[in-house]
């Protein structure tokens, strides 16, 4: 079975403890410095300890992340962050990223078949 790319995992191999910020980073694109602040804050400031046993709980819950996710180049990535965070606008943007493709492909079809047209013609008039 393949692992989803929309599930939280660890990132132990870019983590310093357990690789909970780590994953949270991973997890929604935000810079890891600072998830490790506010998870530093959040432990200190909050009352009773609930950074400190949110975070080892995650670590202990959580699974690590898969090695096929480990090759994924940065658009990817990027990609799968956006869809975490936003699923429908996800489809959107693929929508319109199809779309603008689509423009394009038919931009270049029309400059191709015009450039041989022109041609055609003057192939015809000197026959």
């Amino acid at each position: 079975m393949t692992p989803r790319r929309t599930r939280f995992y660890l990132d132990k191999r870019n983590g310093k403890f357990m690789g909970v910020c780590a994953g949270i980073a991973d997890y929604t694109g935000v810079d890891v410095t600072f998830i490790r602040a506010g998870v530093v804050l959040l432990t200190v400031f909050a009352t009773g300890g609930v950074g400190a046993v949110a975070y080892f709980a995650l670590g202990l819950i959580a699974h690590d992340r898969p090695r096929e996710f480990a090759q994924e180049d940065r658009v990817d990535r990027k990609f799968w962050q956006k869809v975490r965070a936003r699923p429908g606008h996800s489809v959107r943007d693929v929508r319109a990223s199809f779309r603008d493709i689509d423009r394009r492909l038919a931009d270049v079809e029309t400059h191709v078949t015009s450039q041989n047209r022109r041609l055609a013609d003057e192939i015809e008039a000197l026959r």
